[in-house]
């Protein structure tokens, strides 16, 4: 295996295709002549130059606001209430998860801005320069079913302001495989307008979080202060018993619910390099994470869990679906506001969070045949093929099966990036080697079978005990491999830890060889 150079300082005389280190401890690769020519390299995926990291705390501050606020957020809080639990429980129970998951989001954030390098490449380092693209399609297709969710959502808003709006002839319309066909149209219409800000690049989406962030928050106050006034303030609510107690059933319930609700960022604490890379800092990036995430996401649960409990005072029934609950109101201005709110949230989300990844993770997989824009369309089109409404329509299937399983597959790959990046490798990348076949990072035939076993252990034991209450999901009761049903209920956990140490086992003997080596 060639050893490369040690990477230089800016003090010191560049060659073409170097590195160079700044006081700051970015680093850049500033001539890309040595691997332009690489089938590994596009645009999209070069390492982003100082110039353009120009991200800062507010911005991070408010992708992480509109993220955090939108529609699959308020149903995790408000599906718990569902479940069973309480106010108090259903608000630790995210506080919680979001504090847990927020450790990888900022472990991982750390190589974006100092090599500003998006998520597949970073997973090259540790999955090889080939291998990578398992890691990256993994979480791709994850990413192409939350993309589905969310857009589903977004189009069943725009159904029912149009059939505010337009009468019953629009909600009455001819169904077509279940539906209204006006509501596949819904759908098909939010798809388009997705479509066209991810096409316009990454500058878009920063101007366009910018103002939906602060926006989302303003109506989702408004909405409580409407629900306390309705239901007789907060007293009726927070005094509504728990269905579970403290006792046995809640603790049953609180693990598998802690697992979704880490599992619900797991995706992101990946694939977080994507928007990191374009920080002017590390501590602009960290800061404005601790700020956006843990806050935001708790501040929208409690919002959620005391809108939800209150409806079950106003309506006798608690209404989980926000959307139809911005249907009840009789003033169709009312109406319409709110479910806009619910269309800018939806948007928000769903063009950071599930189709920026994507973009770049399928980009990566062919780099000179798929840019970062053709990665977000297939991303679209694989979204619809998932047949998301079939995944929202029960909390059981949305938290349990959707979120705890793919929670644990993502818990491997995270572990094995920790491992790689802060302990074997110390933060230390070598960046052209990242786009170069037979680099360092080429490992056999581009693989590091080192990382492909390490998830692959990962995964067989966070999910492999994989089950679903008699009626409540696709799996058995006694689970996929019974021996293993104890260990699912903490799949995230389990997942990143096996990952974690079995990666670091398996990578001795090379961190033992490669010892002298500048990486």
């Amino acid at each position: 295996m060639a050893v490369e150079p040690l990477p230089p300082t800016e003090t010191t005389a560049v060659a073409p295709g170097t590195q160079i280190t700044h006081p700051d401890g970015r680093v850049e690769l500033r001539d890309f002549s040595t691997i332009a020519d690489s089938r590994y390299f596009n645009e999209e995926l070069a390492p982003v130059p100082i110039e353009k990291r120009t991200w800062n705390t507010y911005n991070f501050a408010a992708l992480w606001i509109g993220m955090a606020h939108n529609i699959p957020t308020y149903l995790l809080a408000a599906g718990l209430i569902q479940l069973g639990m309480n106010w108090v429980q259903a608000f630790l129970t995210i506080t919680l998860g979001n504090l847990l998951v927020l450790i990888p989001m900022l472990l991982n954030s750390h190589a974006g801005t100092k090599y500003g390098i998006p998520f597949p490449v970073f997973a090259r380092a540790f999955y090889g320069v080939r291998g990578a693209n398992l890691a990256a399609l993994l979480r791709a297709f994850i990413a192409c079913g939350w993309f589905g969710i969310q857009t589903w959502i977004g189009g069943e808003a725009i159904y029912a302001i149009a059939g505010k709006l337009l009468g019953s002839w629009w909600v009455d319309a001819a169904q077509v495989m279940d539906h209204p066909w006006t509501l596949w149209a819904s759908f098909l219409f939010f798809w388009v307008i997705e479509m066209a800000i991810i096409w316009r690049g990454m500058d878009t989406l920063r101007r366009f979080e910018n103002w939906a962030a602060p926006f989302v928050i303003v109506v989702a106050v408004a909405l409580l202060i409407w629900v306390l006034v309705q239901a007789g303030g907060l007293g009726p609510i927070l005094s509504e018993p728990s269905k579970l107690g403290w006792g046995a059933d809640f603790w049953k319930l609180f693990a598998p619910s802690l697992m979704g609700m880490i599992a619900f960022w797991a995706t992101l604490s990946l694939n977080i390099p994507d928007f990191t890379r374009f920080g002017g800092s590390q501590r602009q990036q960290a800061y404005g994470q601790v700020l956006g995430l843990p806050t935001t996401m708790s501040f929208f649960a409690i919002l959620s869990i005391l809108i939800t409990s209150g409806t079950a005072i106003i309506y006798g029934e608690a209404i989980w679906d926000p959307i139809q609950l911005a249907a009840k109101f009789e003033n169709p201005l009312v109406v319409a506001l709110g479910l806009f709110t619910v269309v800018v949230a939806t948007l928000s989300v769903n063009v950071a969070a599930n189709t920026v990844s994507p973009a770049y993770d399928f980009s990566n997989a062919a780099p000179r045949l798929i840019s970062f824009r053709t990665g977000g369309l297939i991303t679209g089109v694989l979204g619809i093929l998932i047949q998301p409404w079939r995944l929202v329509q029960d909390p059981n299937i949305y938290i349990f099966v959707w979120l705890g399983f793919y929670g644990g597959l993502l818990g491997a790959v995270a572990g094995v990036l920790i491992a790689g990046y802060w302990v074997r490798n110390r933060t230390r990348l070598l960046l052209p080697a990242l786009y170069r076949p037979e680099g360092r990072y080429w490992f056999s035939g581009g693989w590091n079978w080192a990382a492909i076993v390490a998830s692959l252990v990962g995964a067989v034991l966070a999910v492999g005990g994989a089950y679903s209450a008699p009626g409540k999901g696709p799996f058995p009761s006694d689970g996929l491999i019974p021996f293993l049903k104890p260990l699912y209920d903490y799949s995230w956990v389990v997942g990143l830890i096996a990952g974690f140490l079995v990666y670091l086992a398996l990578s001795m003997p090379a961190a033992s060889h490669a010892k002298g080596e500048n990486v």
